[in-house]
């Protein structure tokens, strides 16, 4: 079986605004205006999002006409690009009646004006900032507030090339819950009152639906696997992994072939469990007694769970709903995202080990992961393979998801650094992460925050990208 993954884009809204009653005073500068929205519109294309144009706004008329067209095509995010000085009506009337987050971009074509040489003409040409505080204080005067602005200049200028790519990876975030169905298997690790969630104020917060699922769901795709399939995904587990012997840890044992077997034939199985219920990302987890069927899946979904994670479907351990909500934002905004918690301290090189027993992101790996057999997962049934790395070596970010006293979802997020050094050799993966204070300092701030016990690990520094999401989502964030 070779599982597509589909992965949404966000559908873009684009208008160019302009200013109607320039045209019959200077000739040819529609033309010029409109040439620029097409290089702001080329600029958009090459950020993994689907581009809709919605025309040359340059009156009340054509703003409404604007607004119905995009709504039609079921946007998700609109970039507004002023052209010259236009009134707010024309910009304005078609954010309102769209009604979806809004960029407003004022990018100029020149970087300077020649001042001995400009003309009237000349300057309406590089006018683009402004109309951006009145259109901005309208849409705050209206409670619809732009989601951001983008101010600088079309051409040579990697400032504003990068804020328009973070604001598409943004929008892809938020569409990334949009018509999705987040899989619920099995239930919360006993005990976890952190991980206990509603699903009906999740889909209220992100407007996923949560799919709830049985085991017996997954045991019936596991028990159909073929031999052809187990032999596919060995050899894509070889093409990942890297086999390792047993270590000191007596748990550790060596990787039996009836192990992998059984691991590859999981693994098929929940790519089967994706594809068959258009999953979007799974939380998961159940005990299973006495070695039985389920036990004996439940033990063994770390491998199948880590190349899901790894092609951007991501899996959260221990049932647990919100981390799966960050591990999707965290990698629509291309950080990964490893399912993480907080593991013990160096207190002599400040830092402190940051990972879990799985599921992980194999694609923010630092180097390539390897395998271990383990005769037992600590705190949980039965025994089968872990995986082992830690993430890319340099700036990382951490997004937690935790709810309030009256039950609102809020987003806790700090940035750190992941630090080269050795981790244990237990079968789990583990980053030695450092956040430019005391380790005792970090983890007393992060947990005064409140958060869940697990959390999103990616790469990169990102705090202002979930800002945005947070911002756009409506859901509360504090940075720790």
């Amino acid at each position: 079986m070779s599982l597509q993954i589909i992965r949404k884009k966000a559908r873009v809204g684009v208008i160019t605004v302009g200013h109607e009653p320039y045209w019959g005073q200077f000739a040819g500068l529609k033309e010029e205006l409109e040439g620029y929205g097409r290089e702001f519109e080329t600029m958009l294309k090459g950020n993994d999002v689907e581009v809709v144009y919605g025309g040359f706004v340059d009156n009340v008329d054509k703003s409404f006409e604007a607004a119905s067209y995009l709504k039609a095509r079921d946007v998700d995010f609109l970039f507004c690009y002023l052209s010259t000085y236009v009134t707010s009506s024309s910009a304005a009337t078609a954010i309102l009646n769209l009604n979806v987050p809004t960029v407003l971009v004022a990018l100029q074509p020149l970087k300077r004006l020649d001042y001995r040489k400009t003309t009237t003409y000349m300057q309406l040409a590089n006018d683009n900032i402004c109309s951006l505080p009145e259109i901005g204080g309208v849409l705050v005067r209206a409670g619809k507030p732009a989601a951001g602005m983008i101010v600088g200049t079309l051409r040579d200028d990697p400032r504003a090339v990068a804020e328009l790519k973070s604001w598409c990876q943004v929008a892809n975030a938020r569409k990334a819950f949009k018509q999705a169905k987040i899989g619920y298997l099995g239930h919360t690790y006993e005990g976890m009152y952190d991980m206990n969630s509603d699903p009906t104020a999740f889909t209220a917060a992100f407007g996923s639906h949560v799919q709830m699922l049985e085991m017996c769901d997954l045991a019936k795709l596991v028990n159909g696997v073929s031999e052809r399939e187990v032999k596919e995904k060995i050899e894509e587990i070889h093409s990942v992994f890297t086999i390792a012997d047993p270590f000191i840890d007596p748990v550790t044992r060596p990787i039996k072939r009836e192990d992998l077997e059984w691991s590859a034939k999981v693994a098929v199985g929940l790519d089967k469990l994706v594809s068959e219920f258009g999953l979007t990302g799974l939380a998961y987890y159940y005990k299973g007694l006495d070695n039985n069927e389920y036990e004996r899946i439940g033990s063994n979904m770390v491998l199948g769970n880590s190349l899901l994670t790894g092609k951007g479907i991501p899996l959260a351990g221990e049932a647990d709903l919100k981390t799966c909500a960050a591990m999707l934002i965290m990698d629509r905004l291309e950080a990964g995202g490893s399912f993480a918690e907080l593991h013990p301290c160096d207190f002599v090189d400040n830092v402190v080990l940051v990972g879990h027993d799985g599921p992980h992101n194999i694609k923010i790996a630092n180097g390539r992961p390897i395998i271990r057999g383990l005769d037992v997962f600590h705190g949980k049934a039965g025994s089968g393979i872990g995986v082992e790395f830690s993430i890319k070596t340099g700036p990382v970010t951490l997004l937690g998801i935790s709810q309030t006293a009256d039950g609102r979802y809020k987003m806790i997020a700090t940035e750190g650094e992941s630090i080269p050094g050795e981790i244990p050799q237990t079968g789990n993966t583990n980053t030695r992460c450092s956040f430019n204070r005391s380790v005792a300092e970090f983890i007393e701030s992060w947990c005064s925050a409140g958060p869940t016990h697990h959390f999103a690990l990616g790469v990169g520094h990102v705090n202002d990208k979930i800002k945005n999401v947070a911002k756009i989502m409506g859901i509360e964030l504090e940075i720790v």
